[in-house]
């Protein structure tokens, strides 16, 4: 017989599938996101690049990271090659994409550029409620349905929702 979690807030019984560990507490859907359902959405394209979990902290340490490894590829289905027109014109471009790797929320913490200690929403934490990632990064070039970029700071493999143009492209 299978054992169910309870959530620490209600106190019912729940699906492993329909928590999120917070604080060390499993919180369900139902407490933590309401009566809301979740959307349907599908990615476009994976991001391929050299940064891992590890990696990824280090890199948010640094403010000005022009190695190599901050190169990154967004490789887009063949599907998509019709919204690119005059993409390749374009400075700067946002990426939305999802967090695909996850591990126990904390709502604050001290935040890794300068120590402060805040919570999830006043920091740059991949590890979120949400699991949305954004970030704009300079576009390098693009080469059919790949776009190479500059310090997109996501993990390889995170699947791609969206991409539109960046707001230092309109300054």
């Amino acid at each position: 017989m299978k054992i169910m979690p309870t959530c620490s807030v209600c106190n019912q019984k729940i699906d492993q599938c329909c928590t999120e560990k917070i604080d060390n507490d499993l919180i369900c859907h139902l407490c933590l996101y309401n009566e809301s359902k979740p959307y349907k959405i599908y990615p476009i394209g994976f991001i391929e690049n050299d940064t891992d979990l590890g990696q990824h902290f280090e890199f948010n340490r640094k403010s000005n990271n022009n190695s190599k490894s901050s190169i990154s590829k967004i490789n887009l289905f063949k599907s998509q090659k019709p919204f690119l027109f005059k993409l390749e014109d374009e400075k700067w471009i946002t990426v939305v994409f999802y967090f695909h790797i996850q591990r126990p929320i904390v709502s604050t913490f001290p935040r890794g550029l300068d120590g402060k200690k805040v919570g999830v929403f006043a920091s740059r934490t991949p590890f979120r409620p949400s699991r949305l990632g954004i970030s704009e990064v300079e576009l390098i070039k693009v080469e059919g349905t790949t776009l190479y970029v500059k310090n997109l700071d996501a993990f390889n493999g995170s699947p791609v929702l969206d991409i539109k143009i960046g707001s230092k492209s309109l300054i």
